[in-house]
């Protein structure tokens, strides 16, 4: 019972590995439905990715009998996740204690804003609020910008996201040890100050302070991609070893011997920026290409600055064959990013096409017990509500876009 992009992604992980995710959806649907460039209203992009490996059922919990379907799923499930603040689940009825009254071993997720122990418990959180209120937006003045801004990524979702699956998992791993299902909490505010602080308290660590915030290297207003002759480049010179191959490459073993802000790990420690700073200067006489060449020569951490619309065709991922098309039976070929995990014994992969709304719905309430009339009856009373076959017309596309290939792939059928 997720929406937007923390408990999608957390789920869409579990469903990678093999879980059967039934998304149970309100009426109108998952808000990032209707995200982004799309070829139908309620399928655009970020849903597609963050929802695939899934089955979507529609069912609306504020009707008595939506309710009693949604806890008849849960008889049977091994979790239940959800971004509904609990003050609200309690109103529905649909609290922790409410739905292990029907499954005891349950393991129940709850994906906040804010812990519940502390005064911010139950305000509404959204991505761009917890970068500001978690430190993760001042990093950029910490770095010489003038002014705070957001990192271009759901990144907050995203680290709450990995937070909430692995808390799942190792609740589910409790639950085959002992048998007790539990409440979990994955707040997304602690989730983010705890990345920034591992990072950056630095001085503050110590009690009394013996330093100020933040760790020198990532702060450094000359940490940054460096400007070559014809582009940019992305050099991570590090330790001793890497040094003194940097400068014989380019031809001043001297500065290694001669410049003491350089000499070891510890100094140059001190002076990240200035090192930094030299590295830029340096960069500018030569092409990346060449760059590239020479590092790969001395071993030394070299890449290029990769646009997102050239990712896709990285000679690396594309021997991975990490972006995969697959045809959507509505939405025609689409392309789908492979997990990146490797597992020798049980491989993550793409079994399902993200679902149209409602898709399911009947099929899960048959195999949750509910007899044809019954499912009839709720979806009759809009308690629950079927995919439509065909879906809503499609949305024009922009002047000037290539024709949407047709669709001819069925749903896939989950491997084991």
């Amino acid at each position: 019972m997720t929406t937007v992009l923390m408990g999608p992604y957390a789920t869409q992980i579990a469903a990678d590995y093999g879980a059967d995710v039934i998304k149970v959806e309100p009426p109108e649907g998952d808000v990032m439905r209707v995200a982004g460039a799309k070829r139908h209203r309620d399928m655009g992009p970020l849903f597609l990715h963050a929802n695939r490996n899934k089955r979507s059922v529609v069912l609306d919990i504020r009707r008595p009998e939506g309710r009693e379907a949604l806890l008849r799923l849960c008889e049977g499930a091994d979790a239940i996740v959800h971004n509904i603040r609990p003050a609200a689940m309690a109103r529905l009825g649909l609290a922790y204690v409410d739905i292990a009254r029907v499954n005891p071993g349950i393991v129940h997720v709850g994906l906040v804003g804010y812990g519940r122990n502390g005064p911010y418990a139950g305000r509404p959180a959204y991505d761009d609020l917890i970068q500001a209120a978690s430190g993760m937006a001042s990093m950029f003045e910490l770095a010489g910008d003038e002014a705070p801004r957001y990192v271009p990524s759901v990144i907050a979702d995203r680290i709450s996201g990995l937070n909430a699956v692995h808390a799942m998992l190792a609740a589910l791993l409790h639950r085959q040890r002992t048998g007790e299902g539990q409440d979990v909490e994955v707040p997304m505010f602690e989730s983010v100050a705890q990345v920034v602080l591992g990072d950056h308290l630095g001085g503050l660590s110590f009690e009394p302070p013996i330093g100020p915030p933040g760790y020198s290297r990532l702060i450094s207003s000359n940490r940054r991609p460096y400007r070559t002759r014809d582009g940019f480049i992305s050099v991570l010179v590090y330790n001793d070893r890497q040094w003194r191959s940097f400068f014989e490459a380019i031809g001043r073993p001297d500065i290694w011997d001669s410049d003491p802000r350089f000499a070891d790990q510890a100094t140059r420690a001190q002076h990240f920026d200035e090192a930094y700073a030299m590295l830029a200067e340096v960069l500018t006489g030569r092409t990346t290409a060449e760059w590239l060449e020479l590092f790969e020569a001395h071993d030394l951490p070299a890449m290029p600055v990769t646009r997102i619309e050239d990712l896709e065709h990285d000679p690396h991922l594309a021997a991975a064959g990490f972006v995969e098309l697959v045809e959507h039976p509505t939405e025609g070929a689409i392309k789908q990013i492979r997990p990146a995990q490797a597992f020798s014994k049980t491989p993550p992969g793409i079994y399902r096409h993200a679902p149209n709304l409602g898709e399911h719905t009947r099929e899960v309430l048959a195999e949750a017990g509910f007899e044809p009339d019954r499912i009839d009856a709720l979806v009759a009373s809009g308690a629950a509500r079927q995919f439509r076959d065909p879906p809503c017309a499609p949305i024009a596309p922009p002047p000037g876009s290539p024709p949407a290939p047709a669709s001819t792939i069925t749903t896939q059928d989950r491997g084991a």
